[in-house]
């Protein structure tokens, strides 16, 4: 207790600084003032360093006293500035010559005020002042570090090469490949001179070979990467190395050798132990794949089988139902879909993700696992299972039993009696889809309105299926019933809100369309609908540049869209730019080459420019003829271009096709003649004037021109006959007109049937004179043969609708199908594979 005695706590005293006396050290340690101290600068000053040693002057009883102003006085003046009381007996105890420790000698030095440096540890006499003597140089770097050194290269060149090959830069990987194989071969040329070849690294050596073979695949260098493969291959000091021929043998499949790809792909599960399941598995499935590109289904029947009975997954169940399809076998589709929906999933409690719970540690915890990685491989595992569980659906539902209604119908019970029982509501509408396509529109209608009291997601979808059926019949009050109804059930459904914007464009409402197209593509901005008919919405508004940015951004989504194409240059043409038209119009072609509309609006292009290219035109013309030759207004084109160019007997040709292609208009048949006439072929065109009245008795032109020719041929028994016929076609036309105009006054809208040259029948009743006049202006007005043709919107018409300024529904194909409803959906979830 007594040692206790004297402790003090810290709340005894309230005056006490805990953190008192830091600050206090000792004066001897306090250099900084020294210059200061008066003892000290007159200590060195004097001339004590100079005094002989002090042991001379000791004595055999004691110790002399110095002299003063020598060094009692810097003992005295030094003691004042540490703060050290000097006494005699530590003077006396001390020898004077231990101050040569402190920097001082017998050497004259001026004082530090004085110009000379103060050096209390002779560094100036050891070397050059404040500088330190220079190490020890290393050692020589050794044979083992310069191989280490080498081997960091080669991993960091591999590195490089790896993230290469996977930001797509093939090139650069290839190359950094190459480097680290020529380093690597310099590496082992430096073991064997070092002496050093029994550390040999396996491991470096494999990794650079394949490494280099996988760039040389990336960068389809197959035979370099054939014969790197085989050198890891040959090697027998590679553990494993077998596998690699799944690689030569995938070289070959891409390669269209599908007997070699089967050889290797053999071989390489022949070398897999039975251990390694997985690996196995992929290489059967590797097989199975390369016998269905060679058609022989058994085998890869043979292979599929195998995996399902393993290890069954969706893709192989799904290319086994593919199999048996192909096969024709009714009962094993059936067996192998159910064999599918057998197939487990890998998912465990998924109601964890939508649990709610008042713990907020346990909610944070939620909130970082709803979309984690784990989460998000979880997602894409169902997406698999959905898609193959529905492509089997459709596949095999129109075969199994006698109607595609009835094997529907036999898909769903399975389904909703398997873990994916979600899946049947889907399957319903793939069954409304059928009947769509099957022109069924009732049984489409009935099935889908079954949905209407579902849930939100199915409801969404089946109200926006009957908004599209509506808008394809016309019933536009049921067409935005159902839109709204879509839209109410789920608002953010790009789709739904593009079929409703279609019904406010169709009622007139353009700016509250152009308002739903902008919401759908802010919901998904990949609606491709609704991009593509706010830019229609846009040019028929006349806003031109609206309309063009809308359908850039199209063309970026879909590069390789001709409809696109030709709407950004139908936007150019109508801005007065015909060089960025022509140039779309050609990236078109390179699209669809076959397309002769495009062509004939490349030709419009060229006529209608300042110089007018019509040699240029002339052979667009041509080239759409060649494509497209029932197109009227291009046949008409290329008669009236000869005509005008001398050339009548050319342009006989094209005048005939039109007649063919309209055989009850008489005009072509007429043109045919006159270019008989112009050539200088009477007999020819005689001929077939006569023909031309056998079919069409009461035109009077024809009666005209027989009358005509028959006077300039001297055929004087024909001309009276003809003359007659004229006489009479004449005398009924007229009839035919007063009774019509009677008629109108009575107020009935009779309209007069139509003639070739009603006005000529009506002023004159003779074959000769006015009427021959008439006719030959007539004739050089067909010279051109461009004032009768109609201005021709060569565009891509919607499968909706013959307008292209129409827009078109969200359910549109998204490749241009003749086919109005193949392959339609109308909500992406319900996309085919």
């Amino acid at each position: 207790m007594s040692g206790l005695a004297n402790v003090r706590l810290a709340s005894e005293d309230g005056n006490d600084d805990l953190y008192g006396g830091f600050n206090d050290y000792n004066p001897m340690f306090d250099t900084k003032n020294m210059g200061e101290d008066e003892g000290f600068v007159q200590a060195v000053k004097t001339s004590h360093g100079r005094r002989p040693p002090m042991t001379a002057l000791r004595g055999a009883g004691g110790i002399s006293k110095p002299p003063m102003g020598t060094a009692a006085g810097l003992r005295a003046n030094l003691a004042s500035s540490v703060g050290r009381v000097p006494s005699d007996l530590d003077i006396g105890a001390r020898p004077m010559t231990s101050v040569s420790g402190a920097g001082f000698s017998s050497a004259p030095k001026r004082g530090v005020f004085e110009g000379s440096a103060f050096d209390p540890l002779n560094q100036a006499t050891r070397g050059i002042a404040g500088v330190a003597q220079p190490l020890d140089g290393l050692e020589e770097e050794t044979a083992e570090m310069k191989i280490k050194a080498m081997e960091r290269a080669i991993g960091e060149l591999i590195e490089e090469s790896a993230v290469a090959n996977n930001k797509g830069d093939f090139s650069t990987a290839k190359q950094k490949a190459m480097d680290a194989g020529k380093k690597e071969r310099q590496l082992v040329r430096h073991r064997e001179q070092a002496g050093l070849s029994e550390g040999i690294s396996l491991e470096l050596t494999f990794s650079v070979l394949f490494n280099l073979a996988c760039q040389y695949e990336a960068n389809e260098m197959y035979p370099e990467a054939i014969n790197t493969y085989n050198v890891i291959v040959k090697n027998k000091m590679f553990s494993n190395s077998g596998r690699i021929k799944v690689n030569i043998g995938n070289i070959y499949f891409k390669q269209g050798q599908l007997a070699k790809a089967i050889k290797y792909y053999r071989m390489a599960l022949d070398q897999v132990q039975t251990s390694h399941k997985e690996t196995r598995i992929r290489i059967m499935q590797n097989i199975g794949a390369v016998f269905v590109k060679m058609g022989q289904y058994n085998d890869a029947v043979t292979s599929y089988e195998h995996i399902m009975s393993e290890k069954p997954d969706f893709q192989s169940g799904l290319n086994l139902i593919l199999c048996y399809f192909a096969l024709g076998d009714k009962d094993k589709m059936s067996k192998a879909f159910l064999k599918l929906l057998s197939v487990n999933l890998g998912i465990e409690d998924e109601d964890k993700y939508t649990v709610s719970t008042d713990n907020a540690q346990e909610s944070v915890f939620l909130d970082a696992i709803r979309n984690d990685s784990l989460r998000q491989l979880e997602r894409s595992r169902k997406l698999i299972a959905e898609r193959c569980i529905l492509a089997a659906a459709k596949i095999i539902a129109p075969s199994i039993e006698s109607t595609f209604s009835e094997g529907f119908d036999w898909c769903v019970e399975q389904v909703k009696a398997s873990p994916y029982h979600d899946l049947a509501n889907d399957l319903e509408i793939h069954k409304a889809l059928m009947y769509l396509k099957e022109r069924d529109f009732n049984q489409a209608v009935s099935i889908l309105k079954t949905f209407e009291k579902k849930d939100t997601h199915v409801k969404s979808q089946a109200a926006t299926n009957l908004s599209f059926i509506y808008f394809l019949q016309g019933n536009a009050e049921n067409a935005k019933r159902y839109a709204d109804a879509a839209v109410k059930a789920d608002r953010f459904n790009a789709t739904s809100l593009t079929n409703k914007a279609n019904c406010l464009y169709r009622e007139g409402d353009a700016e509250g369309a152009v308002t739903l197209y902008k919401e759908a593509l802010e919901n998904d901005s990949s609606c491709h609908e609704a991009l593509y008919n706010l830019g229609l919405v846009n040019k028929s508004l006349g806003r031109l540049d609206d309309s063009l940015d809308s359908f850039m951004k199209l063309h970026n989504i879909v590069r390789n869209s001709a409809q696109v194409m030709f709407q950004i240059a139908s936007l150019y043409e109508m801005m007065e730019d015909g060089t960025q038209a022509m140039e779309w119009l050609m990236q078109c072609v390179g699209i669809v080459p076959t397309d002769a509309s495009v062509m004939s609006r490349m030709a419009d292009i060229c006529e209608n420019e300042d110089n007018g290219d019509r040699t240029q035109a002339f052979a667009y013309r041509m080239d759409s003829y060649r494509l497209f030759p029932a197109d009227i207004d291009t046949v008409e084109w290329l008669g009236g271009y000869y005509v005008e160019s001398q050339f009548s007997e050319k342009a006989i040709k094209y005048f005939e096709r039109a007649a063919v292609i309209q055989p009850n208009e008489v005009k072509w048949q007429l043109m045919v003649a006159s270019c008989y006439r112009r050539s200088g072929n009477y007999q020819g065109a005689f001929e077939k004037y006569k023909q031309i009245h056998e079919k069409f008795p009461d035109n009077i032109e024809c009666l005209k021109y027989l009358n005509r020719l028959c006077s300039d041929l001297g055929l004087n028994k024909e001309l009276q006959e003809f003359a007659n016929k004229l006489r009479k076609a004449e005398k009924n036309h007229e009839a035919k007109a007063q009774r019509a105009e009677s008629a109108s006054k009575r107020g009935k809208s009779l309209k007069a049937p139509d003639s070739a040259d009603s006005s000529g029948g009506s002023r004159g009743n003779s074959a000769s004179g006015g009427g021959s006049a008439r006719q030959r202006r007539v004739i050089s007005e067909i010279n051109i043969q461009e004032n009768g043709r109609k201005n021709i919107d060569a565009s891509y018409s919607d499968p909706l609708g013959p307008a292209v300024e129409r827009p078109k529904t969200a359910a549109r194909s998204r490749t241009d199908n003749n086919d109005d409803f193949d392959d339609v959906e109308i909500d992406d979830n319900l996309l085919p594979d």
